[in-house]
C-alpha cells in the first residue's frame, strides 16, 4: 500500500502552527508510516534541515524555547506528552495567545512549530520525539521565556515538572530584553 499524505490541519489559537494527522499503515508484521515530508510544507526552505532526537522520563518539563530564525517539526516516537506553546510574535493575530495539546506515539501526529512560537514540552509518561529543523544548530539561535509565565498563562496542567537549571532561569516575558524578543 502507498503512503499518502496526511490531513494537515491549523493549530486552533497559534497562527502559523499546524498539525500533521499521520496515516499508518499496519499488519500483523507491525506497522509503517512516513513521519515527514517536506512537500507538506512547502513554504518553508528545508535545504539545513537537522534531525534531532529527545528522550524524557515522565514529569519532565521542556521549555519554553523560542528561535529567530529556526523552524521546528515534533513527531512522538514513544509515549504521551503535553505540548505548551505560547505566540511571542507581537505581529501575529494571536500575539500572547497559548495553548496546550497532546501528542501521542498512539496517534501518530506532527506537529509544525514556526519562527517566534515559544514551544515545551511535559512527558506525561516516558517519551521519545524526534524533530527537525530548518537550520543546522550553532546555539546563537536558542532563547528561552519562563514555562509558568502568569502573562502568557500556558494550561500546563501540571504540578512541580522536573525542570533544567537552563529552563528554571529562564525569564518571564515581560522582562525579556527587546533584542530578544520576536519581531
Amino acid at each position: 500500500m502507498q503512503p499518502t499524505a496526511p490531513h494537515i490541519r491549523p493549530v486552533s489559537g497559534i497562527d502559523g502552527a499546524w498539525l500533521a494527522d499521520i496515516r499508518a499503515f499496519a499488519d500483523d508484521r507491525g506497522a509503517f508510516m512516513e513521519s515527514f515530508h517536506r512537500d507538506w510544507f512547502p513554504w518553508i526552505n528545508w535545504d539545513n534541515m537537522q534531525a534531532n532526537c529527545s528522550r524524557s522520563k515522565a514529569n519532565v518539563l521542556r521549555g519554553l524555547h523560542f528561535h529567530h530564525r529556526q523552524i521546528d517539526y515534533w513527531f512522538v516516537v514513544s509515549g504521551e506528552m503535553r505540548v505548551g506553546m505560547a505566540d511571542l510574535r507581537p505581529s501575529s493575530p494571536t500575539f500572547k495567545q497559548s495553548v496546550a495539546l497532546s501528542l501521542s506515539a498512539d496517534k501518530p501526529t506532527g506537529l509544525f512549530i514556526p519562527v517566534g512560537v515559544a514551544h515545551g514540552f511535559v512527558a506525561l509518561t516516558d517519551v521519545t520525539l524526534t524533530y527537525l529543523v530548518n537550520n543546522y544548530y550553532d546555539g546563537t539561535d536558542e532563547h528561552g521565556v519562563a514555562w509558568n509565565d502568569p502573562e502568557l498563562a500556558v494550561p500546563w496542567n501540571v504540578s512541580n515538572p522536573l525542570i533544567s537549571g537552563r529552563d528554571a532561569a529562564n525569564p518571564v516575558f515581560s522582562a525579556l530584553p527587546e533584542v530578544s524578543r520576536p519581531r
